[in-house]
């Protein structure tokens, strides 16, 4: 297969690049760098199958370019952090709603087979309702909220008007290797890691007890590669929970960060975290159904959070001490 993945040089999008490249396929990376990192795909230059566009989804000339002579894309650019979006919701609306427009117009005049995107969980906005089922939203609480939501309108749009095959996969909490732990945006479990690694004291917002379907990478990556081989027609065309399907407080992620990253050094079990006011925007509770992947895409995720998290933890051990 011939795949073009956007935000290839960012986390997940990094490795997806390295998992489709790794199974013989041809493999083409667009990416900015506004927040992906040339470290996450500077290995795989020196590969004949592997491309490196560097160009801007906000650009449609770029977008255009890149979709030549692909036969799936693996749309991953975007802004992501809730935080972000609040301070910044016109750069944000920028890259995730205009940008996917211009991938979506660039798929479809350069006649893509499927078009498959990252979608979120945050689109579940204020509905209490666990688990959280496809059908069943609440109105968003973020600017980002906003963005992933309207992408699954425009896909939905683009595919009865225009003929094109779309997947969008809502994502929960994505964790594991490169993802990157610096940055005012950092993800919670990357930026755990490191100061637990520096003996520093991590702030959790609120007491604790939200909860997070945490989602280990191997588990999205294997969601990505059923979205684009699937020969299910009645698969096509909508949205689908890509997570493990249980939840675990953030007191939970502590205690087990902190029991894994204690095999590689004791003193971390005495670091202390610290408590601070919730933040804007922030669900309290994530958790999502996945019966539907389950039944139309036999997903089956291979990695619980504990398993996932021991894998990350190792990884940043390794590579980031």
């Amino acid at each position: 297969m011939n795949i073009l993945i956007t935000g290839g040089a960012g986390f997940i999008g990094s490795n997806l690049c390295e998992y489709f490249l790794n199974k013989g396929n041809m493999v083409t990376c667009l990416d900015n760098f506004a927040t992906g990192h040339r470290h996450n795909i500077e290995h795989l230059l020196e590969n004949n199958n592997f491309t490196l566009l560097e160009g801007d989804i906000r650009n449609i000339d770029d977008c255009l370019k890149a979709t030549n002579n692909i036969d799936y894309v693996l749309h991953q650019a975007a802004l992501g952090s809730v935080p972000r979006s609040i301070n910044d919701p016109i750069t944000t609306n920028d890259v995730n709603v205009s940008g996917f427009i211009n991938m979506l117009i660039a798929s479809r005049d350069n006649g893509i087979k499927r078009f498959v995107y990252a979608a979120s969980s945050s689109t579940y906005g204020d509905s209490e309702s666990l688990p959280k089922v496809e059908d069943i939203i609440g109105k968003p609480l973020s600017p980002y909220a906003v963005t992933k939501y309207i992408n699954e309108l425009y896909a939905d749009v683009f595919s009865k008007t225009y003929g094109i095959e779309t997947i969008g996969l809502r994502y929960f909490n994505v964790f594991g290797r490169k993802q990157d732990p610096n940055g005012a945006y950092a993800a919670v479990i990357p930026k755990f890691v490191m100061q637990f690694m520096k003996k520093e004291s991590p702030i959790i917002n609120g007491d604790g007890n939200f909860s997070r379907d945490f989602t280990y990478i191997d588990n999205v990556i294997q969601m990505n590669e059923l979205a684009i081989t699937t020969q299910n027609k009645d698969a096509l065309n909508t949205v689908y929970n890509t997570a493990f399907g249980d939840r675990t407080t953030l007191n939970d992620m502590v205690f087990y960060l902190k029991k894994y990253l204690s095999e590689f050094d004791s003193s971390i079990a005495n670091v202390d975290v610290i408590y601070g006011p919730n933040r804007a925007g922030d669900i309290p509770h994530s958790l999502a159904s996945i019966e539907k992947a389950k039944k139309s895409l036999n997903y089956a995720p291979r990695y619980s959070f504990q398993e996932g998290l021991k894998e990350a933890v190792t990884w940043y051990w390794e590579n980031l001490k």
